[in-house]
């Protein structure tokens, strides 16, 4: 059946359906004539939205590939972690191309590379196929999540914060709606998980057709001596603390959703398991759109990402109560500080960098800074788990992110120089 989805793709639907859709978009001239915000908004958040959907779409359907693919325990966590992985060690890749070409350019190829390897993990099915689509699905989302700053900056300069916000909407959006639909609805409709995955991307496909049709170039290419950097500044002291942050957000979340099931589970609780997974995702929503109605009290405020620090840490001790109740609050309120600070923390590479060219460079950093420490410190909450035998050691990463989201921000200040333009900037939204 996949075989099949894949050459209606690129076979029938690719000759006539995409040059129907790409007859019915407006063109780069067009759309600079109109000069609608509102187009680069939606383009934004659908990029937003791409990076996640095709990533959290593998958890639901893991039982299902365990039965037709024989994988193992191992496996999971690798196919699982592979994506977190690349986003650590293939960020600076981001940042070369973005220097080469540019961040328009760079997230187009990112979002197709995204949809091709996540619509042909399935084909097969083999373990082969399987682990290197997820691959690159990864450096396509590594290619693109460093660009989307850069793009803020380009586009929409006046309106950083509230463009932040929007595609960090998407981003979360894609987390919620990929957990919760692939097995509940794709999964039924295409008739396999490899059919599902094929359905999620097309999405990144038809996205980046629209981003190139709709969308005018940035600018001239550059000629080789003219390109700005692209290796990351690792002793610049904002890049640091923007990884250490970073860190913070991804390493509180993922250790929430990672060990919140085996600790309910351990106090026989199981049946509080769904209901905190989906509170602490659903805390995610909110907090995007709080940043994006009320700039002003957000962007460049490093205060208002230890608020979030404070929060996760409180929602922390919310959870461990023993009540039905405090633990879902506990687990919403998780999710809501930490995507608060993940959402602020996202504004200030456009507001920091010395130039708009390094404002890719200084996202890659932070990316690889904080990815990389997200990926290695849930790996203590088990470790903790098994030399104690006491369960709730297993969230000790929840507590660790926290106390990142703190110290991350202690010295992030904005240079005189952009101070008058971030107030600017939060004032427009």
């Amino acid at each position: 059946m996949i075989v099949s989805f894949i050459r209606l793709i690129a076979g029938d639907f690719g000759a006539a359906g995409f040059s129907a859709i790409l007859a019915a978009l407006p063109s780069a001239d067009e759309h600079n004539r109109t000069s609608v915000p509102l187009l680069r908004f939606t383009m934004l958040w659908l990029a937003g939205f791409d990076l996640r959907i095709t990533v959290l779409a593998i958890p639901p359907i893991i039982p299902l590939i365990h039965r037709d693919l024989g994988l193992s325990e191992a496996g999971v966590a690798a196919l699982t972690g592979l994506p977190v992985l690349l986003l650590a060690s293939a960020a600076t890749l981001g940042s070369m191309l973005i220097a080469r070409f540019d961040a328009r350019r760079a997230i187009i190829f990112g979002l197709a590379l995204i949809g091709v390897a996540s619509a042909l993990r399935g084909v097969g099915p083999s373990l082969p196929m399987l682990f290197t689509m997820t691959f690159l699905m990864g450096a396509g989302i590594a290619i693109t999540q460093p660009a989307l700053p850069s793009l803020v900056y380009h586009w929409l300069p006046e309106r950083i914060g509230i463009a932040t916000a929007i595609y960090t909407n998407g981003l979360l959006m894609g987390e919620v709606i990929g957990a919760a639909l692939t097995t509940l609805s794709l999964v039924p409709i295409a008739g396999s998980w490899q059919g599902a995955l094929a359905i999620w991307g097309i999405i990144p496909i038809v996205s980046a057709l629209i981003l190139w049709r709709t969308t005018p170039a940035l600018g001239r290419r550059r000629e080789a001596d003219e390109r700005p950097g692209w290796f990351p500044d690792f002793r610049d002291a904002a890049t640091l603390r923007l990884g250490l942050t970073q860190a913070g957000t991804s390493i509180a979340y993922f250790g929430a959703n990672a060990f919140i099931p085996d600790y309910l589970h351990s106090i026989h609780a199981s049946h509080l398991i769904a209901p905190s997974l989906g509170w602490l995702n659903a805390g995610q929503i909110p907090a995007s759109i709080v940043v994006g109605l009320f700039p002003a009290l957000f962007v460049g405020k490093p205060r208002s990402i230890q608020a979030g620090a404070i929060g996760t840490l409180l929602g922390l001790l919310m959870f461990f109560a023993p009540y039905a109740w405090c633990r879902m609050a506990g687990a919403a309120l998780i999710g809501f500080a930490s995507s608060v600070a993940f959402v602020v923390n996202w504004v200030f590479p456009p507001l920091l960098a010395k130039s708009p060219d390094d404002i890719h460079r200084m996202t890659a950093g932070m990316f690889t800074i904080g990815y990389g420490l997200a990926f290695i410190m849930p790996l203590l909450g088990g470790v903790a788990w098994d030399r104690t035998g006491i369960a709730a050691t297993s969230l000790a990463p929840v507590a660790i992110g926290a106390i990142f989201l703190f110290m991350g921000p202690m010295g992030l200040t904005i240079p005189q120089r952009d101070l008058r333009e971030a107030e600017r900037v939060a004032e427009s939204g």
